[in-house]
């Protein structure tokens, strides 16, 4: 059980993300272009091609080129690479004299491949851009370029996508290719440029790699400020205090809604769209209902992101034991593998003071199938639709959530020494380098270890739903954030704040996070895509698991008090795991906080 593997450098985004509470991202025309990942297969098709037709060009003499091709592979190059297309450039990259080049581009223009969106008022200026029937054609041919250079050049050997077309897998349901994002028909017109406010973690961050594609989809400057998870939401709520936004969107987190709704931060959806427009049924049903307040929805999920059992499937083996399933067996593997004379540990998990603690503790609870509040049973687990009740009671007096409590002093047992300052991104270091057996995890963090071969947990790492305990069920809690519309954004600007929200929660731009690094996955398309499924048996995982109706979001119920309650869990629980206080006591103590605060109006 060895790991002779060297541990991994912390990743650059997320050191940045842990250790800045805020980063400035200012995403400009000018700024240096940088290699997108794109829709990875295609765009390396078009660099193929372009080779090839660059290397006969250059060695037959006389030649014709082939100007529709040169045209179309300067077109999609461009747009992965998030460089502005005008006419005369594409006309130039044909091959042809600059007549014949013109009249070409307005055949495939007429034939429906080129779209043109305006650059100026007038509408004299415009930019090129590939269209669906494009992206479709296309990646038909790159499918096809794939296995002819796989039958050629790579003997038996056929990649999973040609596997797929033999094999009918393109003609199964759910198996649809998404096609890369598309240029908005209009270019956004918001003075400043689009204004995001967001979490600092993978999925949001992603857009930083990805920024020169997405300023060609939307047609002007993106500003992003990134804060950690306490100071997106101070700054969410000072910015709701502001005469005018200063943001077009801001994420939120999911438990969050209630309050920002009662406050008047964010703006119901209907009310500056058409809500299918989002096709809500292709988001995970625990991820879009999350969403809603009294029937309503608030925001769009950008992330859908369970919180998981992490555990190494080589360990397990290799010692005999069947993957930990319920809160017994975790706690019987991690006194197995704990050997802290060895420099390994049972299992890591948040337990640092206050947010990261009181997220824990409450999920915990709902392993033992203890809400934190009154709700009633129904089918699948409890009911979290009805939350805007005045009469909610606290249930951290009851026998199971002390049940949960005792769990984690347990857990101390077996956790590393640092186990109480270890919050989101520290209990995956110690995982990701080989010193962990299990760690409690979001799927947004395992791109730590699975994009990163060096680490001891790549490609051994299974995937679970929360253990859960004796009168709990399987449950993946559903963690995450929504882009939302601030109550307060100017009139004038809000439009264009819906057209940037539909796109960049779209199917499209969501594969797009997928395939630059994340690991969340809103919408069951996304899911199902071949190329998707490809990175990381998550996006699979996660959809059966949403399928079994383990995808849920009452384990941290939205309700306007839910942050100050986390608080209390995380400062009270902090205390009875450094041994100060008793777990009955400390939940005395929580249970008469929480009581207070469900008294309180919201405002």
């Amino acid at each position: 059980m060895s790991d002779s593997r060297r541990p991994p450098s912390t990743p650059a985004h997320m050191s940045e993300m842990h250790h800045e509470p805020v980063k400035n991202i200012q995403y400009g025309q000018n700024g240096p272009i940088i290699a997108s990942a794109g829709h990875p297969e295609v765009f390396q098709v078009v660099k193929f091609l372009q080779k090839v037709l660059g290397e006969i060009d250059s060695s037959f003499d006389p030649n014709t080129p082939n100007p529709h091709l040169n045209m179309i592979l300067h077109l999609l190059d461009s747009h992965y690479e998030g460089r502005v297309v005008s006419p005369s450039a594409i006309v130039a990259a044909s091959g042809v004299p600059y007549a014949t080049g013109t009249r070409k581009l307005a055949e495939l223009t007429d034939a429906g491949f080129i779209e043109q969106r305006p650059r100026t008022k007038s509408g004299k200026t415009v930019s090129l851009h590939p269209s669906a029937t494009l992206f479709q054609v296309f990646n038909q041919l790159a499918d096809r370029v794939d296995r002819v250079a796989q039958s050629t050049y790579g003997g038996t050997q056929r990649t999973s996508a040609a596997q797929d077309y033999y094999f009918g897998g393109s003609y199964q349901s759910g198996q649809a290719m998404i096609p890369p994002p598309r240029a908005l028909p209009q270019a956004l017109k918001l003075a400043g440029g689009l204004r995001i406010l967001v979490h600092g973690d993978p999925t949001f961050m992603v857009m930083e790699n990805l920024k020169r594609q997405f300023e060609q989809i939307v047609g002007t400057d993106i500003s992003q400020r990134a804060f950690s998870i306490d100071r997106l939401r101070e700054e969410a709520l000072r910015n709701a205090a502001r005469a005018k936004s200063r943001y077009d969107l801001i994420a939120v987190d999911l438990p969050w809604l209630g309050e920002f709704v009662e406050k008047g931060v964010i703006r119901a959806l209907p009310e500056v769209m058409d809500v299918d427009r989002l096709e809500p049924s292709d988001f995970h049903t625990a991820g879009w209902k999350a969403t809603h307040w009294t029937g309503v929805p608030y925001g769009v999920p950008s992330q859908t992101t369970p919180e998981l059992m992490f555990y190494r499937k080589d360990w397990f083996a290799d010692a005999g034991f069947e993957p930990p399933r319920t809160t017994q067996n975790v706690l019987d593997a991690a006194r197995h593998f704990h050997n802290p004379q060895a420099g390994r540990y049972g299992v890591a998990w948040n337990a640092a003071r206050g947010t990261a603690l009181g997220h824990t503790f409450i999920m915990t609870c709902a392993d033992f199938g203890q809400p934190i509040i009154d709700l009633p049973r129904i089918a699948g687990g409890f009911d979290a639709d009805h939350l805007a009740s005045s009469d909610i009671r606290p249930m951290f007096d009851s026998d199971r959530a002390l049940a949960a409590a005792e769990y984690l002093v347990d857990l101390m047992q077996y956790s590393p020494p640092d186990i109480l300052s270890m919050s989101w991104y520290e209990r995956v270091r110690p995982f990701a380098n080989g010193t962990v057996a299990m760690a409690y995890g979001y799927t947004l963090l395992a791109p730590y270890f699975e994009r990163d071969a060096t680490c001891a947990a790549h490609g051994n790492t299974g995937y679970l739903p929360h253990p859960h305990g004796p009168e709990g069920a399987p449950i993946a809690p559903v963690g995450g954030y929504a882009l939302c519309i601030p109550a307060n954004l100017a009139k004038e600007r809000v439009p264009d704040a819906v057209e940037a929200l539909v796109a960049f929660t779209s199917p499209a731009a969501q594969k797009l996070y997928a395939q630059e690094g994340s690991r969340t996955a809103p919408r069951y398309s996304v899911g199902g895509d071949p190329e998707v499924r490809r990175l990381s048996e998550i996006f699979e995982l996660v959809d059966e698991m949403s399928w079994r109706d383990e995808l849920q979001f009452w384990p941290r119920p939205p309700i306007p008090q839910i942050s100050d309650i986390i608080t209390v869990c995380g400062t009270e629980l902090h205390d009875m795991l450094r041994g100060l206080v008793s777990p009955k006591d400390a939940l005395a103590k929580v249970q008469a906080q929480a009581e207070q605060l469900l008294r309180t109006t919201v405002t």
